[in-house]
């Protein structure tokens, strides 16, 4: 995500390297490259240059002042605090209030919507302690009623439809009404992807937000498709009114575009993030954490909040006991796969740790990453799994035969628990150190702030 644009950044910030001081020469040139990375990312040129403008004349009001900080350090100052504003400043939430709130989604074909619709459901359900219903109103794509059937069921949310029913309008209505009836709080409509050219469809959209009223239309968006989808998102508006944008696959090959320019060029904030197919994989939009993302400076506060919402304080207070004994296990390992697995997608949260981002472009870090470990401890015994100390030559045979990978694969993974195992036993001996984890010792400072610093931003 923003991998090339990053990079770009951090080459205009170099011309400054060296440097005693801004001088006007020196920011012209900085900013001409700044220019060219947000071009090359997809953004308008006029956006480009109304962002460079601005941060020029920031850095000429900077020249004699600040000597202490370096001129790189203070560029890279400006030019966070614009993108901040240009992505919009602040949070904007999501209107969620009535019995039951009504949320309508819509957005083009291959948008990724439907998937959405369940994360939003997902998100709605843990994090806001709501009870959601998900109605299908795909009537042209019967594969899109039975994708939304299938993401309900997993997340165990109920979804409504009508198979024999062509009336998005009706079945919309009669979703809200089976809602109140039901006892659910809020209702997310999906709709049919169209094209913003197709008049049937945007004269249908528009007929269902007006039958529905509700509280929040979300216009979703494929981020890979850079000012093409701005220029969309914006024709979208002009026609329905949406109230906020959602950005999805970002997750791939994407420039930055449309998250840099959406908002100046349509007026409506970016609400929600989304990454991979899993359900976890979404993210209330904070601006100020993407443009730290975007300068390579990572977004622990995030990484934090997903954490905590993983974090049990029981299971981690006995688990800290555990290491302090050095009885760490087998099974509590796999626990701890568990709870990072359901944090989301794993170069994601590893981009979230300032500084590792350029550690990790080069390599290919997925989920599967974990299989090979998981593969190896299923195949031990439950006794194996309780007691690490029991592993012997013919038990590693045994597990490596079981595994499907090597007696020397088996031996790696082996020797790499043993030496974390050594190491937590350590760490966990030394004067205000916990188990590590989100919640308890230092961990329990750093959730506390990052929730007060969320709390302060919204």
């Amino acid at each position: 995500m923003f991998d090339s644009l990053s990079e770009r950044l951090e080459g205009a910030f170099k011309t400054l390297k060296g440097e005693s001081k801004l001088t006007e020469l020196n920011i012209a040139q900085s900013v001409k490259e700044i220019r060219r990375a947000l071009v090359a990312a997809d953004v308008n040129y006029k956006i480009a240059k109304e962002f460079t403008d601005t941060v020029k004349d920031k850095a000429l009001g900077q020249e004699n002042v600040l000597n202490a900080v370096k001129p790189g350090q203070l560029m890279v100052k400006i030019v966070n605090d614009e993108l901040v504003d240009l992505m919009g400043g602040t949070v904007t939430d999501i209107d969620i209030k009535g019995k039951p709130a009504v949320i309508l989604i819509a957005g083009l074909q291959g948008s990724g919507k439907t998937t959405f619709s369940g994360k939003l459901a997902y998100h709605l359900k843990g994090n806001r302690r709501k009870s959601p219903l998900l109605v299908a109103c795909d009537v042209y794509r019967p594969a899109a009623i039975n994708q939304l059937s299938v993401i309900g069921e997993q997340i165990n949310v109920p979804v409504y439809k009508e198979m024999d029913n062509q009336n998005p309008v009706e079945i919309a209505l009669k979703g809200i009404a089976h809602a109140q009836a039901h006892g659910h709080d809020v209702v997310i409509v999906d709709t049919a992807g169209r094209l913003s050219i197709d008049e049937k469809m945007m004269e249908e959209i528009s007929n269902v937000k007006e039958a529905i009223q509700p509280n929040e239309t979300l216009f979703v968006v494929d981020a890979m498709t850079g000012q093409d989808a701005v220029n969309t998102a914006k024709s979208f508006n002009d026609r329905i009114n949406y109230d906020g944008v959602v950005l999805t696959k970002l997750d791939g090959d994407t420039r930055g575009g449309a998250a840099l320019s959406i908002k100046y060029t349509v007026g409506k904030p970016i609400k929600f993030v989304s990454m991979g197919e899993k359900m976890e994989t979404l993210d209330v939009f904070h601006p100020d954490r993407m443009a730290s993302r975007i300068l390579g400076m990572g977004d622990i506060i995030s990484f934090v909040e997903k954490a905590e919402m993983q974090f049990d304080e029981e299971k981690a207070k006995k688990l800290e006991k555990k290491i302090r004994k050095n009885k760490f296990d087998f099974n509590d390992f796999l626990e701890q796969i568990g709870q990072i697995r359901k944090m989301g997608d794993l170069k994601s949260l590893i981009n979230m740790i300032p500084g590792m981002s350029k550690m990790t472009k080069n390599l290919d870090i997925d989920d599967s990453a974990f299989n090979k470990v998981e593969a190896i401890i299923f195949s031990m015994t439950p006794q194996e799994r309780n007691h690490p100390e029991l592993m012997n030559l013919s038990r590693k045979k045994r597990i490596a035969k079981g595994c499907g990978h090597s007696i020397e694969e088996v031996n790696l993974f082996l020797k790499q628990f043993d030496q974390m195992r050594k190491m937590m036993h350590k760490m966990s001996k030394m004067p205000g150190m916990g188990t590590g984890a989100p919640t308890g010792g230092s961990g329990k400072k750093l959730g506390g702030l990052a929730k007060r610093r969320a709390r302060r931003k919204r």
